[in-house]
């Protein structure tokens, strides 16, 4: 038990590492270069670092001081652990990894460091940690008050990005706002999981049994029965229900109208599938 336990404790301080490295790259690589601080205690960093030349990670590393305390108040000690090493090691990534840019035009550069960014902090939510900055009050946000961490975080970095006004201009704010609506979006999308797939609701008048025989015989896909009630006749019917894969969705909908051409089928995106079977 004891061995199982550090083993899956160095798995996820190895994951907070790949995470925060993850940060740290989408950061030098690409958001400094062009002095854009698109949000968080990084953004901080950067722009103290245009006004008075101080490092980044020397800035974060105190502002993260700050939040480690407010983080041992009013969060849990198992996430105040994990923020306390992932607050210490940010700055120590952002020192070891060099600033450089990449890729010379802004535009290009802030879309591409934005991904990055939201894939690394993504990442961190995932498995309850947090490289301290601005992402331990969306932390506490999500716990006390069900607020999600990139609703929050986008609130906290709009703050930071309207800083760029008086430090680089209207167009670097608007290019930060940008950056932190696009971090917002990929955030969303990586939380949800990214096992992605298709949801379809069949009824049938006539057929539905034939539509059931012929999906598990064809398409061999799993089906659930539901018991309905049509709201207009109020008899008592039966709903196919099925989950199946994006790049199957329409061969499956060919197979439902191959047998009934008028079944009534509802489709809807599912943001991840755990368990069971298709």
């Amino acid at each position: 038990m004891r061995f199982a336990n550090l083993k899956q404790t160095i798995i996820q301080m190895g994951l907070i590492l790949i995470a925060l490295e993850i940060i740290a790259i989408g950061i030098q690589l690409f958001f400094a270069p062009h002095e854009v601080a698109a949000g968080g205690a990084t953004g901080v960093g950067i722009l103290l670092e245009e006004l008075m030349g101080w490092q980044i990670s020397t800035v974060v590393l105190v502002i993260n001081i700050g939040m480690l305390i407010l983080a041992y108040l009013l969060l849990d000690k198992k996430t105040t652990l994990r923020i306390l090493f992932g607050s210490f090691m940010l700055p120590v990534c952002l020192a070891l990894t060099p600033q450089m840019m990449v890729v010379t035009d802004k535009l290009l550069a802030i879309t591409i460091g934005s991904v990055i960014y939201a894939a690394g902090v993504a990442l961190l939510y995932r498995i309850d940690a947090s490289s301290g900055g601005s992402t331990v009050p969306p932390l506490i946000f999500k716990k006390y008050f069900n607020i999600k961490p990139a609703l929050s975080l986008l609130v906290v970095d709009l703050l930071v990005c309207f800083a760029n006004v008086f430090v680089a201009g209207f167009e670097t704010f608007m290019l930060a706002t940008c950056s932190s609506i696009l971090t917002l979006i990929t955030m969303n999308y990586i939380e949800t999981g990214l096992n992605r797939k298709k949801v379809l609701y069949v009824m049938s008048n006539k057929q539905l049994s034939a539509i059931k025989a012929h999906l598990i015989a064809e398409a061999d896909v799993g089906v659930t029965i539901f018991d309905v009630t049509g709201g207009y006749s109020n008899d008592n019917k039966q709903m196919l229900m099925l989950v199946v894969e994006n790049q199957a969705y329409q061969h499956i909908i060919n197979r439902i109208h191959a047998v009934d051409p008028l079944a009534f089928t509802i489709v809807a995106n599912v943001a991840e599938v755990r368990g069971g079977s298709l």
